[in-house]
């Protein structure tokens, strides 16, 4: 690949740096100069590709051991950003810390290209070995970073662009990295935002489980954000800070180093134990006097209540699947209550794993582990190990001390089986032993393993015709399908702008950054083919484009989504109009918008940029679609 496939600035850069030696200025970003030097340091040569041959299965098996933990908590946000891949023709991979790739999902064009620069499983992409790329300079660097075409180290790898943050756990532990890779050739400006979604999420996830006993501080300077992937978590012991989570110590102008040393004290000068039993979040101030709002978890300030804490308190998940939808929801707490296993059916997309949570989250065995596992997702070849564990030397490439299997992971807890319709016959068969003798073998033998976990299912497959036509055994499908809670798709709810303005919230909190009313309008119209998952991806791009303070505007919206033109929600809390005015009469989204952007102009007397400012359109659009009628 000669230096006139590189636009100009990388191409001059990369004659400075590789021919000349000489400085490049501006024409690339710091942190690639820094890591070319690295690279160059290490004795990496431009003109020799390393040969980089992936781990056998069994190896990969054996050195992806250590990072079981951060696959599992990851698995979510694989899975939504893979949704993306497939769509915009990339790929999104999972690393432990020294840059190993674990796990690779995403477009099937793009990534036969990816392989012949060895982008796949049980390939390192280290820096020392991989030379400037976003995931081995991003775990270098320890923060964010996007690599575009030529500003790989290697020339083969420009058909690439790159963007990876690095992952790091409660304890400040860099324990991988998550990246979305697709061609050089395609703009990928939103795809370092998505990241950084994803690995909030996951970074939170971490503690849904593992500090019982100790008190968790649950905070943020907007009290709306407490309880979402927004919020700071702090995890103490006897006083003493001894976890926590990046957004937390941010808030606090800390650091990692804080752990272990820092006291409530040291870091809030009012910490109000009220807020372990407050049902919304306390005010509290930093040492620094600012405010910030938070709520305390935890078994020592519940001794201090003088009795255990209550069972959560339910999250109402009517804004997003309405009425019928809740009411399922509490009857399935009650039957999971009385140890009946619960079947979700609902297409893909539908929030199938969000509602297996929240009943998680409300039943009596919320405070142990909730374990998902995707029996799609898992290649055949691995899922049975990776459900009922293994002993030492069972198979080639076995880990030492065997594995503990996530059966017996969710014991106590929920054990949440999605697209239980694509586990194999000879799965299914051991799967039915297990939830009939409540015990597990491992493979390779060794005794049984007493389990206790309540069982959640969930497919879109008509899993009673597949019993009835042996593509499913029928003795499984009877013990699991004893009551069946169905999710309506998206485009099936005749009312979706409360449900997009609730999803927004969620995301974003009640803050600086808002959605258009032309914006909901088309998000509120749209059918969502891919129904939640489509529609939460959506709003992840636009929360990654998103200005504080200067409403979303339909130009943001991916093409298919800001074309569309139909009737729109017509309930009095729509967006369109003044919940004490009647709507346009024809209803369209059309008549609605105009009517609304008549109101709006009103209400601003007249003032055409302010009235702009506050609808995020542009002068021009005001003009001739109001004025100009």
């Amino acid at each position: 690949m000669g230096m006139k496939m590189f636009p100009e600035s990388v191409a001059s850069a990369r004659r400075n740096f590789f021919q000349h030696g000489e400085p490049v200025g501006a024409l690339v970003p710091d942190s690639i100069l820094r890591s070319w030097r690295r690279c160059a340091d290490h004795g990496l040569d431009t003109a020799r590709l390393p040969r980089l041959e992936p781990l056998t299965s069994a190896e990969l098996r054996q050195a992806a051991g250590p990072s079981e933990r951060l696959r599992r908590l990851s698995r979510p946000e694989l899975e939504a950003l893979y949704s993306d891949a497939l769509a915009t023709g990339c790929v999104v991979i999972l690393t432990d810390a020294d840059g190993l790739i674990l796990e690779s999902l995403g477009s099937a064009d793009f990534a036969a290209r990816a392989a012949q620069v060895a982008l796949r499983p049980g390939v390192p992409w280290a820096e020392t070995t991989t030379g400037t790329n976003a995931v081995g300079t991003a775990l270098v660097e320890g923060r964010p970073i996007a690599v575009h075409g030529g500003e790989h180290y290697f020339e083969p790898h420009a058909i690439l662009s790159c963007s990876a943050a690095p992952i790091y756990d409660p304890f400040g532990r860099l324990v991988g990295a998550l990246d979305l890779s697709g061609p050089a050739a395609v703009d990928h400006r939103h795809a370092l935002g998505l990241v950084q979604l994803a690995i909030e999420q996951i970074e939170h996830r971490f503690f849904e489980d593992g500090f019982g006993g100790r008190e968790v501080l649950r905070f943020q300077a907007d009290p709306a954000l407490v309880g979402t992937s927004r919020e700071g978590i702090f995890v103490f012991e006897d006083d003493r800070l001894v976890a926590a989570n990046r957004v937390g110590l941010a808030l606090v102008d800390r650091d990692w180093t804080a752990l272990g040393t820092d006291r409530t004290d040291d870091l809030f000068r009012t910490f109000s134990k009220r807020a372990a039993r407050s049902a919304t979040p306390e005010r509290l101030v930093d040492v620094r006097g600012r405010a910030l709002f938070g709520r305390l978890d935890g078994a020592r300030t519940a001794m201090v209540a003088g009795h255990a804490l209550p069972r959560p308190a339910p999250r109402d998940v009517t804004p997003v699947l309405g009425e019928t939808v809740e009411g399922g929801v509490r009857r399935a707490v009650r039957l999971l209550d009385a140890d009946v296993p619960i079947l979700i059916h609902g297409e893909t997309g539908t929030g199938k794993e969000m509602i297996a949570r929240e009943i998680h989250h409300r039943c009596g065995r919320s405070a142990k582990p909730f374990i998902a596992v995707n029996c799609a997702a898992i290649p055949e070849s691995l899922i049975e190990s990776e459900l009922f564990g293994y002993e030492e030397g069972a198979f080639t490439g076995a880990r030492r001390q065997g594995r503990k299997g996530l059966l017996r992971e969710a014991d106590g807890g929920v054990l949440f089986l999605d697209e239980i319709g694509d586990m194999p016959l000879a799965l299914q068969a051991r799967l039915l032993r297990v939830l009939q003798e409540r015990e597990v073998v491992p493979l390779g033998g060794g005794r049984p393993v007493k389990v206790d976990f309540a069982l959640v299912c969930a497919t879109h497959r008509d899993l009673k015709a597949m019993a009835e036509s042996g593509a499913f055994r029928a003795d499984l499908y009877f013990r699991i399908a004893h009551d069946t809670l169905e999710l309506p798709a998206l485009r099936a709810l005749p009312d979706r702008l409360p449900l997009v303005r609730e999803l927004w919230r969620r995301l974003v909190g009640d803050g600086r950054f808002v959605l258009s009313a032309d914006c909901e309008a088309r998000l509120a119209a749209f059918s969502w083919p891919g129904n939640f998952r489509q529609l939460a991806g959506t709003l992840k791009v636009l929360a990654a484009l998103a200005e504080p303070d200067e409403p979303v505007s339909v130009a943001m919206l991916p093409a298919e989504i800001a074309r569309v033109d139909g009737p729109v929600p017509t309930r009095s809390d729509s967006a369109f109009a003044d919940p004490k005015a009647p709507l346009a009469r024809d209803g369209s989204l059309e008549g609605v918008t105009i009517e609304h952007m008549r109101r709006t102009l009103e209400a601003c007397g007249g003032n055409v940029s302010a009235a702009a400012r506050k609808l995020g359109i542009n002068r021009s659009t005001l003009y001739r679609r109001v004025l100009g009628n």
